[in-house]
């Protein structure tokens, strides 16, 4: 069994289950993302550059409300037409700019609803990017602190997002994704096709929970560090799987999470 050395495997007890929502513009809609809100502790709301126009951030907004979970920023590159899987080569000020206009905007929207955003998860190839390039990592999750301090940046679980947390002073959730193989180091193989059987994703989540393990491209199990776990609506079987997880474990946002550790809450 092939294990990283420098983590130790632990129970999980508390974690959580982020969706997207406001993956629509115009005339496209996706109404199948609704589908996982009763089973989400948390939601990444586009704002408006892959994905989401005004009525339709507005409206997930609302819907995010009527369920009690907790919101947050879903950002990416300015690619409409490819839906921010298209990477860009951008200096720090414009990275800057495109962080803080995304995330601006939706917490302009919020705030007329009397909701506050918690946490900044990037989309598509600018989530790739910061899982691969720490100086990338390190401006998007400073453009972050800049809207606020107290926001979270979502990233894919390894030792980039520890760092980039680290470095910026900023607090970090470590993402899992069910359908993903990984490597052996922890990050996850971009090559490998995503699995889709509903039973397999399954044991992995009870794995991940028992022993904080991932599935590896060997064969084996590499320890990894796990606050949340994102559910895309882009999968055949996504409501299927997220209903089964969330009778595995009840979901719980990242910040009751913190406040548990903290003490704040038995």
């Amino acid at each position: 069994m092939v294990m990283q050395d420098n983590f130790e495997k632990r129970l999980i007890k508390n974690i959580d289950f982020n969706i997207d929502l406001a993956q629509s513009f115009g005339i496209y809609k996706n109404n199948k993302e609704f589908e996982l809100l009763d089973f989400a502790s948390s939601v990444n709301i586009s704002c408006g550059f892959h994905a989401g126009d005004p009525l339709t951030i507005k409206n997930a907004l609302i819907r995010a409300k009527e369920k009690n979970v907790v919101v947050g920023a879903h950002i990416g590159f300015d690619d409409i037409q490819g839906f921010g899987y298209r990477d860009m080569d951008l200096s720090d000020d414009e990275i800057e700019s495109l962080v803080i206009y995304q995330v601006g905007a939706l917490m302009s929207f919020a705030k007329t609803l009397h909701m506050e955003i918690e946490h900044v998860r990037p989309h598509g190839a600018m989530y790739v990017r910061c899982a691969e390039d720490f100086s990338f990592a390190c401006s998007v999750a400073r453009a972050i602190q800049k809207c606020s301090k107290w926001l979270i940046y979502y990233g894919a679980s390894g030792e980039i997002t520890s760092k980039v947390g680290d470095l910026v002073n900023i607090p970090v959730a470590q993402e899992i994704c069910l359908e993903k193989m990984y490597n052996v180091d922890g990050t996850v193989n971009t090559i490998a096709k995503d699995n889709e059987n509903t039973e397999i994703e399954i044991q992995r989540l009870k794995q991940l929970l028992i022993a904080s393990q991932v599935s590896n491209i060997e064969g084996g199990k590499t320890v990894v560090s796990a606050d949340t776990i994102h559910f895309s609506s882009r999968l055949p079987n996504s409501l299927e799987l997220i209903k089964q997880a969330h009778n595995v474990i009840t979901p719980l946002p990242v910040n009751y999470k913190n406040a548990c550790l903290s003490g704040w809450v038995d």
